[in-house]
């Protein structure tokens, strides 16, 4: 049964190509032809009923006032800066500090070691990457993220996290394996002196059998806590090699929640030398994912308390309503990712869904949105009363102790303005997501024309994160347009 039409690319070939994503037995999957290769379906998502359950959110945004670059014939993804028909701002902006690398993984989307040249720009041609985000329009971007390679290799790191947080970027977070953390018992306390917010993780599992460096992840961790540097934890997820421990690595960071704030599973993407049959045996799609952390939780996280990422696109609109002033807005495409949040108590872990009616919450936010839009003082007030009493109605009863808390900080942030409240609200709790990036097998050009994470790369561009890694390879253009002469070892 057909269920749209999209474009997607030969991943032999790589030409764009007219493709459909048909419901078939329970399940979703995007086909397409090409003349000269044949057809290819490759599986979109394991459970059409969530699919659809997902659909249900979509949110189209408005993209961005000022593109950096027109259409040109040849048309998405070969033309990207990106261009006018992008719907989405930058919620988060990647920017690669070197393709070198102390590891060498063999799913690792950079592929550094496997380059033969050195890619690693200049701190001043960081710093114009940096001013270009805060740039952009109508909202700058807020957050950055420095990845490679191994970003820690880079001796100006602090210097360039200094500099990011100078020109405004709220959040500066680096994507690191945490050798560098776990061998120099001071170089997280430098860190976060010079402003970094969050270490983000490669972490694959609990055991040596996942993950070879978790000597090393567990002493980075125990680093970064004496000094108060929060640690979200990244796993790669591969069905067939850590697809079991989904489970143990939420209840290791449930553990360790004075300094993990949260685990965001990335389902492998197959950008590499992967053949077919890497593909059909170690593809893991979303709704397996969830399928598994509520088998592995013992039934507390369900694959239903999962939403997707643009279900909060409501509150960014009401607090866009109440100030007058254009907010960040989380219009990432509905099939992106997913993600809940579960409150670690002394009773153990306590789902948000437990605490509050989810539907009803963000229907209460829609509601008041739509109020507050007609303007007016008299009004705003009436509606903010109405509006905590919905809340209030939406939230479980056998959990009003800890409600109240959630309900105050939603409180302090709408009604008095106070915006670091939310930062008690990621103190308390475990941000559990994941976030499926694309490959030539399962690229769908209308999740990247909705794509909220993008490179920004040193000639003044902004390329969306799965076209960037993946279609026409956009990494490794940048990365030889900028290369450094080889140096003699």
């Amino acid at each position: 049964m057909l269920i749209k039409k999209t474009k997607s690319l030969c991943p032999t070939c790589g030409r764009v190509l007219d493709a459909e994503i048909v419901e078939e037995e329970g399940k979703v999957w995007l086909v397409r032809t090409c003349s000269e290769h044949g057809m290819y379906r490759a599986l979109y998502w394991s459970d059409a009923e969530m699919y659809k359950r997902f659909d249900a959110y979509e949110r189209i945004g408005k993209g961005l006032l000022n593109p950096q670059t027109t259409t040109s014939p040849a048309g998405c993804p070969h033309d990207c800066g990106v261009c006018q028909n992008h719907r989405s701002t930058t919620l988060l902006a990647n920017i690669d500090l070197t393709n070198r690398c102390n590891l060498n993984c063999d799913f690792c989307f950079a592929n550094a070691r496997a380059c033969g040249f050195v890619y690693e720009p200049t701190y001043d041609q960081v710093v114009g990457m940096l001013r270009m985000l805060r740039e952009e329009k109508p909202v700058p971007t807020p957050a950055v993220q420095f990845s490679g390679g191994e970003p820690t290799l880079r001796e100006d790191l602090p210097d360039l996290i200094r500099k990011a947080k100078e020109i405004g970027l709220y959040q500066v977070q680096i994507a690191t394996n945490g050798i560098r953390l776990a061998q120099e018992p001071d170089y997280a306390r430098v860190l976060k002196e010079a402003g970094l917010s969050t270490v983000y993780l490669h972490f694959d599992g609990i055991t040596k059998e996942t993950n070879t460096k978790i000597a090393s992840d567990k002493r980075a961790i125990e680093n970064c806590e004496k000094i108060g540097l929060g640690v979200v934890l990244v796993p790669t997820v591969i069905k067939g090699r850590n697809d079991h421990e989904v489970g143990d690595i939420i209840r290791y960071a449930a553990e360790h929640i004075k300094t993990i704030r949260g685990v965001n599973f990335q389902p492998v993407a197959f950008t590499g030398a992967a053949s077919e049959d890497d593909v059909r045996k170690e593809r893991i799609t979303i709704p397996e994912l969830t399928e598994r952390i509520e088998e592995q939780t013992g039934g507390v996280i369900k694959k239903d308390y999962f939403y997707p990422v643009p279900c909060v696109v409501p509150i960014s609109e009401l607090v866009e309503a109440y100030t007058g002033k254009p907010q960040v807005t989380f219009t990432t495409h509905q099939h992106c990712g997913a993600a809940t949040y579960v409150f670690v108590t002394d009773e153990g872990m306590v789902p948000i869904n437990k605490m509050v009616d989810v539907d009803a919450f963000f229907e209460s936010v829609e509601k008041m949105k739509t109020k507050l839009s007609k303007g007016g003082s008299l009004n705003k007030y009436m509606t903010l009363v109405e509006g905590v009493k919905d809340l209030y109605n939406s939230t479980r009863k056998a959990e009003q102790k800890n409600t109240g808390e959630f309900l105050k900080l939603i409180g302090k942030t709408l009604v008095m303005q106070n915006f670091e409240a939310l930062r008690e609200f990621h103190w308390n709790a475990l941000f559990i997501g994941t976030m499926h990036f694309m490959d030539n097998y399962n690229y769908d050009l209308s999740r990247v024309e909705r794509c909220c994470i993008h490179y920004a790369t040193p000639d003044g561009r902004l390329i969306p994160f799965c076209t960037y890694n993946s279609g026409p390879i956009y990494r490794e253009k940048v990365w030889k347009a900028f290369a450094q002469p080889q140096k003699d070892e």
